[in-house]
């Protein structure tokens, strides 16, 4: 009889705090707000070099590789949207890569008729921008980082994937039209010459110019933030681990000593983020090779984050045998990704060496 009030406390209480069945707030996500995660989280800086890329492809292949690009994107999101609960003990996954150790384990970590394109470049040239243009595609949908992060804001029920594969949906046809409406506007603009950076093609007038660059500064202010907190999780958590004894570790800094809501921070964290920040804004400045690093991240981050792990880790968690016509399906389509996903990283590298060749420090390169 005690036992029974017991609980009935504990259940009244865990009512009363409003908390999930991990102890934690409860969730208050929607299938609207997931949506706009989805699309602020694609929709980034990506998209200036898309009228530059429609000109590489071209109006026939162009539009098709982009089709494609989205629809691996919403594929592998589907699948990775199934992994936010542990098959086992359904466990919620607060982010990747607690997804990856929970399924995987620890090792598992012009004209518009017909316009020839690039008619002023050579053949070699040709190839390499292609592939360079799909880095591009493929930077321009990456957002599997923060996915399950995004996933984790939804209440149930519904349950959660069920959820996330409709916002998912919604996100990715909505940030496909926008990108076809970029690309093809830009393209149909400046032809072969379009700019690999569409803010550098023209100069007036000066007012929207300034506008669409106050768009961008505040659009990375807040994807910084995000697209950055899986790198200080990998490092803070492994320092963690590595030297959990270290004063540095433990020790806090208040910034503001006010009685109603101080404001304290890490020592390390307030050390290694400013650090981290300094250094990457300082190399951003030093190579400001804007279309060559795009497609470049865009390639290696394409295949292992978007295709790669959420392909296996659903294979892992519903059992599909490799060898099986589903396993042997999924592994053809992880390979043709990793194909295409180093035929990018080249062609970008070798966009770099060649823009170092007349590289000028602290100058703006389209």
């Amino acid at each position: 009889m005690a036992l029974r009030e017991i609980e009935n406390l504990e259940a009244s209480t865990l009512a009363h705090l409003e908390l999930d069945d991990d102890g934690r707030p409860r969730r208050t996500g929607t299938l609207r707000s997931a949506s706009a995660h989805i699309i602020t989280a694609v929709i980034g800086s990506g998209v200036l070099s898309l009228a530059w890329t429609m000109a590489q492809l071209g109006w026939l292949i162009g539009p098709l590789a982009l089709f494609v690009f989205s629809l691996i994107t919403l594929f592998t999101s589907r699948l990775l949207a199934d992994c936010y609960r542990s098959a086992d003990s359904g466990k919620r996954n607060y982010n990747y890569m607690s997804a990856i150790k929970s399924n995987l384990g620890n090792v598992g970590i012009t004209s518009m008729t017909g316009t020839e394109i690039g008619n002023d470049v050579s053949k070699t040239d040709k190839v390499w921008n292609a592939f360079q243009a799909l880095g591009n595609m493929a930077f321009a949908y990456s957002y599997a980082m923060v996915l399950i992060e995004i996933q984790d804001t939804l209440k149930s029920p519904p349950a959660e994937n069920k959820v996330m594969k409709k916002a998912t949906l919604m996100g990715v046809i909505t940030t496909t039209v926008f990108y076809m409406l970029c690309g093809f506007f830009g393209y149909a603009a400046f032809g072969n010459k379009a700019p690999g950076n569409l803010l550098t093609g023209f100069y007036e007038p000066f007012w929207l110019i300034n506008i669409a660059n106050v768009c961008i500064v505040v659009h990375l202010l807040g994807a910084y933030q995000v697209f950055s907190q899986p790198i200080f999780a990998v490092v803070e958590d492994s320092m963690s681990r590595w030297q959990p004894d270290l004063k540095i570790m433990t020790r806090e800094v208040t910034l503001l000593n006010a009685n109603s809501f101080p404001i304290k921070l890490n020592l390390f964290r307030l050390i290694w983020r400013t650090t981290f920040v300094i250094l990457s804004t300082s190399l951003a400045i030093l190579m400001p090779f804007f279309n060559d690093i795009l497609g470049f991240l865009g390639a290696v981050g394409f295949w292992p984050l978007t295709v790669y792990f959420p392909i296996e880790m659903y294979m892992r968690k519903k059992n599909i045998k490799r060898l099986g016509t589903k396993g042997m399906a999924l592994t053809c389509l992880s390979f043709l990704c990793l194909v295409v996903s180093l035929g990018a990283a080249v062609g970008s590298v070798r966009g770099v060496v060649l823009s170092l060749s007349d590289y000028k420090p602290f100058q703006t390169r389209s």
